[in-house]
């Protein structure tokens, strides 16, 4: 679902300002976090796509993962490590209603993550 990036956006996830945010604190979080948040969103995603009946084989979230990763953009803050690149390319191909459903959930897991990290009680993850 790539698009033409406008004037107006400077980032595809900057469309949406709850991604947009959810994104931004994302990256300001330490790499355990978004290692943590990135295999949640991964898992995410394919549970909405499966709901929604895009994905009918194993081969078939293979695919939709490998779209993407043959960028030789490596200047994104999360190319830097191979799941936190895989989960931003998979969300970035998802359908912007698809985008939007899981922006809110991804916003309420860094918070969550981020929340968790500041008591020191990880052993308390959702």
């Amino acid at each position: 679902m790539k698009e033409e990036y406008s004037s107006h956006y400077r980032r595809w996830y900057d469309k949406d300002p709850v991604l947009s945010e959810a994104v931004k604190t994302l990256e300001e979080t330490d790499d355990q976090t978004q290692i943590r948040v990135a295999l949640n969103l991964i898992k995410i995603i394919i549970e909405h796509n499966i709901e929604d009946e895009k994905y009918e084989a194993v081969d078939d979230i293979i695919n939709a993962v490998g779209l993407g990763l043959d960028d030789n953009r490596r200047g994104r803050w999360y190319d830097i490590d191979t799941t936190l690149r895989t989960a931003m390319n998979m969300l970035q191909n998802c359908p912007a209603d698809t985008q939007k459903i899981i922006a809110k959930e991804m916003a309420q897991l860094v918070l969550s993550k981020i929340k968790t990290e500041e008591t020191g009680d990880e052993d308390e993850e959702e």
